[in-house]
């Protein structure tokens, strides 16, 4: 039986900002699919959470960097919960820091593979489902970017933002693309955040510390707020932006 509340489908949603997204929009009426490829025990606790505030709610495993996988992806969140009506593209990896020249072949593909190729494919079936032309009921896209396709990323990971610089770009074209079917496509881009991904993923536990004094608001970003803004984008309060991208930053 479909759900009567709209569903909301996160990649990478069993931690930090994702995990942060599913669980607000569960407070504010979605059902939840979130997609995870290794960490189940951290999703279970966001399906806990989300089920906590009388949502519906579904963890599906796999990897955006597969495509084969994404569209599983998709169609067990509608098995289990009905339509998707919107869908955050979250998942993303940074890679170990470095300079460029110093970065593995390794390290710069797995980043590619899930930021860039995974946002496509996510994208792309998100459309298909989506469209009013192919019998969807419309809905929103968001995808997670990030402040560093503007500034870089010096000497810590120019690949990733590199790899957000795509993500802005397929934001702005998507969204010319699908506006008369229904689909409204934006981003957020965050700066830095209290997540694990610092030391996960980079290597560099004291990665926030050191650079909070280049933040204006000397401060940084907790999850929720990166949420706050990924729902506002999901939201008819939103009815008329698309194309857009939204910096929360700190000033950053």
């Amino acid at each position: 039986m479909q759900s009567r509340r709209p569903v909301v489908l996160i990649t990478g949603g069993s931690r930090g900002i994702g995990a942060a997204v599913a669980q607000l929009a569960a407070a504010r009426g979605y059902d939840v699919a979130i997609t995870y490829r290794s960490e189940r025990e951290a999703s279970e606790r966001v399906l806990s959470s989300c089920r906590a505030a009388s949502a519906r709610a579904v963890a599906c495993r796999g990897d955006v960097a597969v495509e084969a996988d994404v569209l599983r992806l998709f169609d067990e969140a509608e098995a289990a919960l009905g339509a998707v009506s919107h869908v955050v593209n979250n998942a993303g990896i940074t890679g170990r820091s470095s300079r460029l020249e110093q970065a593995s072949a390794e390290t710069i593909r797995a980043c590619i593979d899930i930021n860039v190729l995974g946002a496509l494919w996510v994208a792309r079936e998100a459309a298909r489902r989506l469209s009013v032309s192919r019998g969807g009921a419309g809905g929103t896209i968001v995808n997670i970017s990030s402040v560093a396709a503007s500034l870089g990323s010096p000497n810590e990971y120019v690949w990733y933002a590199a790899s957000k610089g795509a993500v802005d770009s397929l934001t702005v074209g998507l969204a010319k693309e699908l506006a008369g079917e229904g689909i409204r496509v934006n981003a957020v881009s965050p700066g830095m955040t209290r997540t694990d991904i610092h030391e996960r993923s980079t290597g560099d536990a004291g990665r926030l510390e050191r650079l909070r004094p280049h933040i204006p608001l000397n401060r940084i970003g907790e999850p929720d707020e990166i949420a706050e803004a990924v729902l506002f984008l999901m939201s008819e309060a939103a009815s008329y932006i698309t194309g857009a991208n939204i910096p929360v930053s700190g000033g950053r």
